[in-house]
């Protein structure tokens, strides 16, 4: 009996129907995952040990994946879990090994529902790893210096009162952001710090981010036009942060697409991963912070010019990081302090904040409460 004609046959092994087409090129989805998966794997390479891993007396590395249980950051745990697992069978022993942080996506926004299932669903798929589930309040707790740093931030009027609980305290903190760009810069500093200080406690010599190169390019350009340019090369660059924690990005040469397309053939992921919400086009955009207009800007124009959005992550990453400086850092953000104080740069500090010796970077002055930049 003649095998059934395919209408788009896979341009890869031509034995299945092609289920994804990118980069000009029709994949049916095991070949899709292959063609994503080579992308991932080869930005681990500094991780994959000597060629005789079996016989090596090289300590196995310790690597922190936070999982927020989106598209990107299943879709990079999926793939990682698959190559550790054909290390595995190869050599009898891996060179690094998963740590997975959740933050409870409740206690960071409460329009968020709690990740109860999709928790243990991962666990479920992915037994080998370990996984922690922590608040966000819990920073206290994995960076000790927190409450004195907001303190500093906020000034005389955050009252820290011990009585409460961390998370109350950490709510009365981010309460004094007053706008929407202020408020999702501070969470965004605050994830940040909380999963450097869980790296340290757990030992993990990295962070593995799954950012895509849509994310990427977004985070660029609110870094830049809420002026923590100077942090840029860190934020979004492979390399070492200012708390001697290497940032890896293994999914920056991926679009956002090409993972969401990653998990439709994907079908372990089908009950693990949280759908992003939909862009609505009925919010008002003096409610949306810089970094939801550029991840909207970038969303909607990478469609258009993949490219163009996708060299903007990759002129960032070809920028010298400033972290090594030697210069003051930012106590909150670890971002370089410099030039606040009215300088070169024409930029000058007034109001309560004015006189103090500056202990945060431009970036973080811009949301200080009764803080004034001109």
């Amino acid at each position: 009996m003649p095998a059934k004609e395919m209408d788009l046959p896979c341009m890869e092994c031509n034995n299945a129907e092609a289920a994804v087409t990118t980069r000009s090129r029709s994949l049916c989805g095991p070949c899709y995952q292959r063609f994503l998966n080579y992308k991932v794997v080869r930005r681990m390479e500094k991780y994959k040990g000597p060629k005789d891993l079996a016989k090596s007396s090289v300590p196995t590395a310790r690597l922190l994946l936070p999982l927020s249980l989106g598209a990107s950051s299943s879709v990079l745990l999926h793939m990682l879990d698959k190559a550790l697992a054909r290390q595995l069978a190869k050599t009898s022993r891996t060179s690094y090994v998963l740590e997975i942080l959740v933050v409870e996506p409740s206690t960071i926004s409460p329009d968020q529902a709690s990740c109860d299932i999709q928790f243990d669903k991962a666990r479920e798929a992915f037994p080998k790893h370990t996984f922690n589930r922590v608040p966000l309040h819990s920073i206290f707790e994995y960076v000790p210096d927190m409450t004195e740093i907001m303190r500093d931030y906020v000034g005389p009027q955050y009252i820290d009162d011990d009585s409460k609980s961390n998370e109350e305290r950490l709510a009365a903190f981010r309460d004094a952001a007053s706008s929407a760009t202020s408020k999702a810069d501070l969470d965004t500093v605050l994830f940040t710090r909380l999963a450097v200080g869980y790296a340290k406690h757990t030992a993990c010599e990295s962070i593995l981010w799954a950012d895509s190169d849509t994310s990427l390019a977004a985070k660029v350009l609110a870094g830049a036009a809420k002026g923590r340019g100077a942090s840029l090369t860190w934020q979004v660059s492979d390399g070492m942060s200012p708390w001697g924690v290497m940032f890896d990005f293994p999914c920056r040469d991926l679009s956002k697409p090409e993972l969401l397309s990653y998990v439709s053939v994907c079908p372990e992921l089908s009950e693990i991963v949280i759908p992003d919400r939909p862009l609505s086009d009925n919010i008002l955009t003096k409610n949306l912070s810089i970094d939801e207009l550029m991840l909207r800007y970038v969303t909607t124009q990478g469609e258009k010019y993949p490219g163009v959005m996708a060299n903007v992550s990759r002129t960032a990453h070809k920028l010298h990081s400033t972290s090594g400086h030697g210069g003051p850092l930012c106590s909150l953000c670890g971002g370089l302090v410099e030039n606040v104080n009215g300088n070169e740069d024409g930029i000058t500090v007034t109001g309560q904040f004015a006189t103090e010796n500056p202990r945060f970077c431009y970036g973080c002055m811009r949301s200080r409460p009764d803080t004034v930049l001109n």
